[in-house]
């Protein structure tokens, strides 16, 4: 998924799991669930970009999902844990960056490139940011929507 995709969800578990000893390590494991759900995000067809075009596309990327979790969450959560949760949202793929961009194929920065390339469906455009989006949009309504839980939506259907 885009980082923006695991700021996010990172985002999204620091607003619902308070407690950083449980929050830091789910919001690791959804980086790799995330990842298992057909996405497009900008290492899609990288062996066809230049490294500028890549590291630039990847650099928007995550600045977009800094911006997207200031505007959403910012009133929501303590700004520390919340970066923190975003940061470890996006660790696996921050991890592995070294492998990829600059060729430093030794552990542990291959190790979490051997692994996201073992965790990634990659779909290609559109449909690739589709499911990215659908996926993210329901994680916030269920975040950011608290006064609509699933009690109300069936009290709705009577």
């Amino acid at each position: 998924m885009t980082a923006t995709a695991h700021a996010l969800i990172g985002a999204s578990i620091a607003v619902k799991v308070a407690n950083p000893l449980l929050g830091i390590p789910l919001a690791i494991i959804s980086h790799f669930v995330a990842d298992m759900i057909p996405h497009w995000d900008a290492g899609t067809n990288h062996k066809k970009k230049t490294k500028l075009r890549l590291t630039t596309e990847a650099t928007f990327d995550v600045l977009l999902g800094f911006a997207l979790v200031i505007l959403l969450f910012r009133n929501t959560v303590e700004p520390i844990y919340l970066f923190s949760m975003v940061i470890a949202a996006q660790l696996p793929d921050w991890l592995k960056t070294p492998s990829d961009i600059f060729g430093f194929h030794i552990p542990p920065f291959s190790w979490f490139d051997w692994l996201s390339h073992k965790t990634q469906w990659r779909l290609q455009l559109p449909w690739g940011l589709v499911t990215q989006i659908v996926v993210v949009g329901i994680v916030l309504f269920l975040t950011l929507a608290p006064n609509f839980g699933f009690d109300q939506i069936l009290a709705n259907t009577r």
